[in-house]
């Protein structure tokens, strides 16, 4: 019986050790979780303040180069803007000192017509004096006459010579000035129907022409494209066309600006290309612009071959044919630079072949009047003296280059061509829609 208590005490005892040991295990284990439970929190918390800082961090700089890069598209814009507004300055000088020109001539011509009436009005006063005379010496004669009795026969003979001759003199002052008068009617007649008959037998029908300066564009797509990453395209596309290309809100549209309008055509060619291919990269610009100025090149030299073919005219330096043909993309007024010149040339011919002067001659002073404004700007001068002196160099005769000098009376026209082709130019760019 003992044994058996003693064993049930063991058993006891053995269970409640067992299950306090147990329970120490599960609290050693539970310690240890939250241990670690609390080191997970604190490597969380540390990571999420770190994280937290490194976006403030990245906020604020991108806070910085969006500040940067909209301040630098100001003042690109601000540096657009400056520039076009110089670009209307010179024009409106242009104009103006255009404008100035034409009310000189108007001036000029306003002069002679009052230089031409007081001279009238002095030989109208002069004929006057003249019959005034004549009767007074009428009357001596008669008044002689009566006397003539008492003279002989040599002296009355020696009078009356002396009276015809005074007589003679007086009517043939009024016959000189009878005929100056009739000239005048005749030259102011023959100069109308000359200037009738040029305008009859050319009838030029050129319409008004105004530079491009806006390339309308597929898509606001090409736009970006255009642009290209932080702007590298735009640049690479305005350094090497040496022009301005302003890309603003305006839909589907990019803005060509540039002095030389042989420039803004070679970039306006460069951009079509571009747009038709699709690929638009700094080398493939490269690759374009190179092509298109090769291009444009050929187009200018074919349009100049082509004008003096039309006209007939030989012999033209190729440096002079070339600059004839960039013509085509420069204006004055609202006149297509080359049209006005071949119109000029027309003009000239007709009248040259009305008035029995050289034709060929004319022709060819009248095409080459306004080379000047071709001339690259950087040449300083007006441009009647600067295409005088080009045309010089290549080879063309001074009465060509007096010509192109008189046209705009930068020197007194001393010749028949200089005055023909300075009446057709006045004539083509008074003309409606000129």
């Amino acid at each position: 019986m003992e044994v058996v208590i003693s064993v049930i005490f063991g058993l006891l005892a053995g269970g409640v050790g067992t299950f306090f040991f147990k329970k120490m295990q599960d609290e050693a284990k539970k310690k240890t979780a939250r241990i670690e439970a609390d080191r997970i929190i604190n490597r969380a918390k540390s990571e999420s303040a770190k994280i937290d800082r490194d976006s403030k961090n990245r906020a604020k700089d991108f806070e910085t180069r969006a500040r940067k890069n909209v301040e630098t598209d100001i003042q690109k814009q601000k540096s657009k803007l400056k520039n076009q507004e110089s670009q209307l300055e010179r024009r409106l000088k242009e104009i103006d000192d255009q404008l100035k020109q034409k009310l000189e001539d108007n001036d000029r011509v306003i002069q002679s017509l009052k230089d031409r009436e007081e001279k009238i009005a002095i030989a109208e006063h002069r004929i006057k004096d003249l019959e005034k005379k004549g009767e007074q010496q009428m009357e001596e004669v008669r008044q002689k006459l009566s006397s003539v009795a008492a003279m002989t026969a040599d002296e009355a003979r020696r009078e009356l010579y002396a009276t015809l001759e005074e007589s003679a003199k007086i009517a043939g002052a009024k016959k000189i000035e009878e005929i100056e008068k009739q000239a005048e009617a005749e030259a102011a007649s023959r100069s109308r129907r000359i200037l009738a008959i040029a305008l009859a037998r050319f009838a030029g029908e050129y319409t008004s022409e105004r530079t491009v300066s806006v390339l309308s564009l597929p898509s606001d797509e090409m736009k970006g494209k255009i642009i290209g990453r932080e702007g590298r395209n735009i640049r690479t596309l305005e350094a090497h066309c040496g022009v301005d290309l302003i890309v603003d809100d305006t839909p589907e549209a990019v803005v060509i600006s540039g002095f030389d309008p042989v420039r803004r055509e070679l970039a306006k060619r460069t951009l079509e290309k571009l747009m038709e291919d699709g690929r638009v990269h700094p080398a493939r610009i490269e690759e374009v612009v190179e092509k298109m100025k090769v291009e444009l090149t050929k187009s200018i030299k074919e349009d100049g071959e082509k004008v003096t073919m039309e006209l007939g005219i030989t012999s033209l330096h190729p440096e002079i044919t070339k600059v004839l043909g960039g013509l085509k993309y420069r204006h004055s007024h609202t006149q297509n630079l080359l049209n006005h010149s071949m119109e000029v040339a027309h003009l000239a011919g007709i009248m040259a072949a009305e008035m029995g002067a050289n034709v060929k001659l004319a022709r060819r002073a009248g095409l080459l009047h306004d080379i000047g404004k071709g001339i690259d700007h950087t040449v300083d001068g007006n441009h009647a003296v600067v295409g005088a002196d080009f045309v010089k160099k290549y080879g063309e005769s001074e009465g060509i280059c007096h010509a192109i000098r008189a046209h705009h009376n930068d020197e007194q026209p001393n010749s028949l061509i200089a005055h023909i082709v300075q009446a057709a130019n006045i004539l083509s760019n008074s003309r409606p829609g000129a």
